[in-house]
């Protein structure tokens, strides 16, 4: 088991790539990628931003989890930021359709991430 300051530590790192890869996306890459690439990549940034901020706070939550739940969530969301946002990224850039496959991956461990807090903040919150 991981600490819980772990997955805020992970959330702090995949909120500097988010920054530096929304910014490589909207400068370096703007004459590269075309207006499908673009809106793509700005998914994913905004995807990664999202889950970012949730590993932060998921520490703040661990009072009401047991050490398992919170590991099995953020476990998950990590899951979900690498395969939904990691193939976006990598499908704006390679133009290959089938980096699109590996995104439900990623999306299903988000919902699964988010499932599974649900569940954890239900049973503190219903015992």
């Amino acid at each position: 088991m991981m600490p819980a300051t772990f997955f805020a530590f992970m959330g702090a790192m995949f909120g500097i790539l988010t920054v530096g890869l929304g910014a490589f996306g909207a400068h370096a890459l703007k004459n590269i990628l075309d207006s499908y690439g673009q809106s793509i990549w700005e998914k994913a940034v905004f995807y990664q931003a999202i889950h970012s901020l949730l590993l932060l706070i998921l520490p703040g939550l661990s009072n009401y989890m047991s050490p398992k739940e919170l590991n099995i969530t953020g476990y998950l969301i990590i899951i979900g930021i690498l395969f939904f946002s990691g193939s976006l990224y990598i499908l704006a850039i390679s133009g290959k359709k089938y980096f699109g496959a590996i995104t439900p991956i990623g999306g299903v461990a988000f919902i699964a991430g988010w499932s599974w807090l649900a569940y954890a903040l239900f049973k503190a919150t219903f015992r």
